[in-house]
């Protein structure tokens, strides 16, 4: 039986988060071995266009920027590695996890940078012009920039659809809104915001039958009435999906404290601990709120930081 490999600090997943941490802890001489989990670069990997990360100022696509970010980090010496992590054990100092090729690593830190997947409807013609990058996206922050001017669907019932719809009424020249009930589930501030935005339709009983477009993007989306059975179509550029997300964090589910809906609850604001000492969190595996590029690789510099005193402190 192999050996375990003993390191000082272990990044978990790759993004903004974990790229960021690992130029930091390399530059810190900490030596970070970053596994880069099931979606190398993360859910950037899935967005065409970037251009509201300070620093390109004509953008750059998703893929090329977690590129960079990974190069930059190689050119410190951080050790990436291609797989993920399966199962961990933090219940002694030494924290030991798993790798999926059975690996076993001992470290002194963690860093979790695993993310969270935004939740998609899996219709094979949303997931083929979402592959496509041609009109269907699950954050109208990053992406709505693209359809101003134009008319967009968004689908979703609770406060983050609500928030994105009346983000996307201020760009965009119609909105309209696809509730699966009779009702939203947002609060009634967030729902009479929205229902009080001329630009912004409401169908209540509608769900989405098929995405609709040209090979290249999308031109419409067919509905379907879930109480008559009726279909008809809505012509539209942009397709959003705002029915939640699902944060990559079951593995660590035994030994960190999480919320109810499964996000890394900080242990102390303004820092990047767990209630594991030894064990960071970094963007969106913590971050319910932003959900940026720019936030998620600011709490990988964050927890770098963290680890390299945690470190320190262990050594004195």
């Amino acid at each position: 039986m192999n050996k375990p490999e003993r390191i000082k600090c272990l990044i978990i997943g790759s993004g903004p988060a974990g790229y960021t941490a690992a130029i930091y802890a390399a530059r810190a001489d900490m030596k970070p071995v970053l596994y880069q989990g099931m979606q190398p670069g993360g859910q950037l990997t899935t967005t065409n266009e970037v251009e509201n990360f300070p620093g390109y100022p004509n953008g750059i696509t998703g893929p090329e920027m977690m590129t960079e970010l990974e190069t930059q980090a190689k050119r410190f010496d951080a050790d990436i590695r291609f797989g993920f992590i399966t199962k961990v054990d933090l219940t002694g100092a030494i924290h030991k996890c798993w790798t999926d090729d059975g690996h076993e690593i001992h470290s002194d830190t963690i860093i979790i940078s695993t993310g969270a997947s935004a939740k998609y409807l899996g219709l094979p013609s949303e997931q083929k012009y979402l592959e496509l990058g041609g009109g269907v996206s699950a954050c109208a922050v990053c992406d709505g920039f693209f359809y101003r001017g134009q008319e967009v669907i968004i689908v979703g019932a609770g406060d983050s659809a609500c928030e994105e719809a009346h983000y996307l009424a201020k760009l965009c020249t119609k909105v309209t809104m696809l509730v699966r009930k009779s009702e939203f589930r947002a609060s009634k501030i967030m729902a009479s915001r929205v229902k009080n935005t001329p630009n912004i339709e409401i169908l209540f009983n509608t769900e989405t039958d098929e995405v609709l477009g040209d090979g290249v993007g999308v031109t419409g989306v067919r509905v379907k009435n879930t109480l008559s059975g009726e279909k008809f179509e809505i012509p539209c550029k942009g397709f959003f999906v705002a029915i939640g997300h699902k944060p990559n964090t079951d593995i660590f589910s035994n030994f960190i404290n999480l919320d109810e809906t499964g996000y890394i609850k900080y242990e102390q604001p303004g820092t990047t601990k767990t209630n594991v000492p030894g064990v960071f969190v970094a963007g969106d595996a913590a971050d319910k709120t932003y959900r940026q590029a720019v936030t998620a690789a600011g709490t990988g510099c964050m927890a770098a930081l963290d680890a390299e005193r945690y470190l320190a402190a262990l050594e004195h």
